[in-house]
């Protein structure tokens, strides 16, 4: 088996192995080189793999899919071969003496004594790999965690299969030789790989206990490679859960982004429904699971939530679309009252989602940014409903409460939230809204496209201002129409002082005739709005 090591990182392990150390890849670069090795493609979306290719319908929920999942001989969102992000190397080489083994080859070496972590960063131009760091930590044991974070201390030892006992999870506690491939694999791991499952390295419980983090790394692993919890762990999970309470919100919130930003968050969010995981990490969300809407609705709010964000991954949607998207419906259990026959009315739900949705982003300390532009979706994501009595007013009022840069970002959670309905993606009345968006925002045809406006005709050309001044404007603006070469200050200017010779009749008729010319024009550029997003007038 043959993998491709980026030079820089052969050069590093070369350096260590001339001076007479031992060194190994480790960790989740060899996991990914592995993966690679294996094959996987991802080649549909996790939700169109659940109803095509699986027979599962949506309606049919959560647990269904884990059920399938799980059943699958390839996962529901196979991994995408990539080059590694992160290349990390273990020695026998002891922090001392790799700083001044590099140092005196002339490395740029950055040591902060971080559990004995040496960073090795690159900046010469001679090696033309795309790594500009490795880090190189000696093989370690580590003591007991007393805060459920971090080893009280740290100790160094000379054999690879201490530091790989120490790690995680099987996938990542293997090493390999970058020279000869060498596999060493003491927790089976390659194994776990092939089968695609997550394993903790020797007693699960313990490894939870030791650092709760992990709970959350099982967790978004399971949704960035598409592979199961094995029982053992899932157990192990739901008993040290509670351990998740000492860990800080940045941490989480770290972990969480990379679950959202996942192809498969829908099966991350159901595993911590599951376990009992959401009550920690997003306890807001809790009262949406089994908040039925009726009506159109087939789904609770809960599922409908992640249903949206599910369609978010599918369509490689940025992170806040898909955050907005899991939480713009968070108001409705809040907000729910009896409606007409076996529906729920949810009056205000998004004014009091956009309050929760900030309470969270707070919580798990978001950027001030983030925080304002995922709670500004959340507010008004309720726009426009009957497409034959909405007005461009209101859609223009809509533009201005989100921003010109955002309102297309709106459209795509409006999408999701459709979707999440399990309904078609653009119906005739989102593309409605899509034609009556671009018609606000394009610049409207008018003599303000001209380089001469009425302060130059004053000022430069001593035009007096009144009704002669806005006919030779619109007779400049039809001959601009009909040859956009000739809109220059020169030309325009000669034809002013033409104009000027005029009586007011025929100036007048050239002026409406100009006017007459702009109307057809904003028409017909109208008209093809609404033939580009098959929509009628």
């Amino acid at each position: 088996m043959d993998f491709i090591i980026p030079t820089n990182v052969s050069h590093v392990t070369e350096t260590l192995k001339n001076a007479g150390f031992e060194a190994f890849l480790v960790g989740g670069c060899v996991r990914d080189l592995l993966i690679s090795n294996n094959g996987f493609s991802n080649d549909s979306s996790i939700s169109a793999r659940l109803e095509k290719g699986n027979g599962v319908k949506p309606e049919q929920g959560f647990e269904q899919m884990l059920e399938i999942s799980e059943s699958l001989e390839k996962p529901l969102n196979n991994y995408v071969s990539q080059e590694p992000k992160d290349w990390d190397i273990t020695t026998n080489a002891k922090p001392e003496q790799i700083v001044k083994l590099f140092e005196d080859k002339g490395f740029k070496v950055v040591y902060e004594n971080n559990f004995g972590t040496v960073s090795i960063v690159f900046e010469e131009e001679s090696f033309t790999s795309s790594v500009r760091d490795v880090q190189i930590t000696p093989y370690r044991l580590e003591s007991e965690y007393s805060d459920n974070r971090h080893p009280d201390s740290v100790s160094f030892s000379d054999t690879i299969h201490d530091d790989l006992s120490r790690r995680d999870f099987t996938m990542n506690a293997i090493a390999l030789d970058p020279e000869t491939f060498e596999i060493i694999d003491p927790f089976h791991g390659k194994q776990a790989i092939e089968k695609q499952m997550i394993i903790s390295v020797g007693d699960a419980k313990d490894r939870f206990t030791e650092d709760a983090l992990r709970i959350m790394r099982a967790i978004r692993f399971s949704a960035q490679l598409g592979f199961t919890v094995s029982h053992e762990t899932m157990n192990a999970i739901s008993e040290t859960r509670e351990l998740l309470n000492n860990v800080s919100a940045e941490r989480i919130r770290d972990e969480f982004i990379k679950i959202i930003n996942s192809d498969a968050p829908a099966i991350a969010l159901f595993h911590m429904k599951q376990l009992g995981l959401l009550e920690i990490v997003l306890p807001e969300i809790i009262p949406a699971i089994g908040c039925e809407q009726g009506g159109v609705h087939i789904y609770d709010v809960f599922d409908h939530l992640v249903y949206a964000l599910q369609h978010a991954a599918d369509k490689k949607f940025p992170f806040h679309i898909r955050l907005a998207a899991l939480f713009h419906d968070i108001g409705k259990p809040k907000t729910r009252r009896p409606g007409h026959k076996k529906a729920y009315t949810f009056y205000g739900h998004e004014v009091v989602g956009a309050r929760i949705a900030q309470k969270i982003m707070e919580r798990l300390k978001f950027s001030k940014t983030e925080t304002e532009l995922v709670v500004k979706f959340v507010r008004w994501h309720m726009f426009f409903s009957d497409t034959e009595s909405i007005t461009l007013s209101a859609v223009r009022r809509m533009i201005a409460n989100v921003g010109a840069d955002y309102i297309w970002q709106l459209m795509q959670i409006r999408e999701c939230d459709r979707v999440g309905m399990n309904k078609t993606e653009a119906p005739y009345r989102l593309r409605k809204y899509f034609a009556m968006i671009e018609e606000c925002l394009r610049d409207p045809i008018s003599v303000s496209q001209l380089k001469v406006d009425g302060n130059y005709l004053m000022k430069e050309l001593s035009v007096k201002p009144g009704p002669r001044m806005g006919w030779m404007l619109h007779a400049l603006l039809e001959e601009v129409l009909e040859d956009p070469e000739k809109n220059t200050i020169e030309y325009l200017s000669k034809r002013v002082g033409e104009f000027e010779q005029l009586s007011d009749a025929d100036l007048k008729q050239l002026g409406e005739a100009g006017k007459e010319r702009k109307e057809q024009e904003e028409q017909e550029e109208v008209k093809k709005l609404h033939v580009k997003h098959g929509v009628k007038k």
